[in-house]
């Protein structure tokens, strides 16, 4: 972003990005906690003007990793049911709004997995050498482009998150490598991962609310 601030801080429509977010979740008549899972060593927090609800709780208790971190959080949340389900998602990806977040959970309410917000690719892709040259296209027609909310069965997801070797880069990828297939449920592209410094200019034109 080429900035100091960490994204989740910077403003959006006069609001830190993770504020829009945790208003998302404490507006669902669906969740019943939200749970902010914050580094140790994070400062911006108290200083942030964040407003929560009762619905709302924060830990700090965030790893190294954003596995770690997850993985922290479900342990922190405290008494509730292993077949519970939890969500997860991005602290920049301040989109998310209630048409999203209610289809993706009544998608997969009586799903044995769960599965993720996600987006079909619709741009050419290209495969790159090390000289930022293509060696050749890749067929788009199966592949999408994975979004957060993730949702997953408590025990599910911390068996997963407990046993997989190595980083994995979303909770989707930690479900699949113990043998369960995630389901696809459309995004929408103002659900985007603020990433680029043209991602909130993007953003901006996207949320009026």
């Amino acid at each position: 972003m080429g900035v100091d601030t960490p994204k989740q801080y910077l403003t959006l429509n006069g609001k830190p990005l993770i504020q829009h977010v945790i208003q998302a979740f404490e507006q669902s008549t669906y969740i019943d906690s939200v749970h902010v899972v914050l580094s140790q060593q994070d400062s911006y927090w108290s200083h942030a003007g964040i407003t929560l609800s009762n619905k709302t709780k924060v830990h700090t208790c965030g790893g190294v990793t954003r596995a770690e971190t997850v993985l922290n959080g479900l342990h922190a949340i405290g008494a509730i049911d292993d077949t519970d389900w939890v969500l997860v998602h991005d602290a920049a990806r301040p989109g998310l709004n209630q048409d999203m977040l209610h289809s993706l959970i009544e998608d997969l309410s009586n799903d044995e997995v769960g599965g993720l917000l996600a987006l079909p690719l619709a741009d050419t892709l290209k495969l790159a050498d090390a000289k930022q040259r293509a060696q050749k296209t890749i067929p788009r027609e199966q592949l999408w482009q994975a979004q957060t909310p993730q949702m997953f069965k408590l025990a599910t997801l911390r068996e997963a998150l407990s046993t997989f070797h190595g980083v994995p880069t979303d909770e989707a990828q930690a479900i699949e490598a113990i043998g369960l297939q995630p389901k696809l449920v459309r995004g929408a592209l103002r659900n985007l991962k603020v990433t680029y410094p043209e991602d909130l200019i993007v953003l901006n034109a996207l949320i009026t609310e």
